[in-house]
């Protein structure tokens, strides 16, 4: 109940003070309010140059993904040719002797 009364007298000097100090207000918005567009602007600046980092973050990451999964498909492919090498290299054994191949 305290608390209550209290915030109903808070209140009602507030409006009395804002009424009886009007030239005051305004003189603390002409001052305060292009320091908190200055603030709000660097705050947006700083926000803005951190996104930009972090898309050209995720977009290295991207690519480093990319070039793995590139590495991996070639390593794959010289593989399955080495195969392919050895069963030719196989196959050309076989008809030089066709004597293998009856056997």
């Amino acid at each position: 109940m305290l608390l209550l009364i209290g915030g109903a007298v808070s209140g009602i000097l507030g409006v009395i003070g804002f009424f009886l100090w009007w030239d005051a207000f305004t003189l603390i918005l002409k001052g305060g309010v292009p320091i908190m567009l200055i603030l709000g602007g660097i705050l947006a600046i700083y926000v803005g140059l951190d996104a930009i980092q972090d898309k050209t973050r995720e977009e290295r990451q991207k690519q480093d993904e990319k070039l793995e999964q590139a590495r991996e498909e070639i390593e794959r492919v010289k593989a399955q040719s080495q195969q392919y090498l050895e069963e030719l290299e196989k196959l050309k054994g076989q008809a030089n002797n066709p004597s293998q191949q009856n056997d």
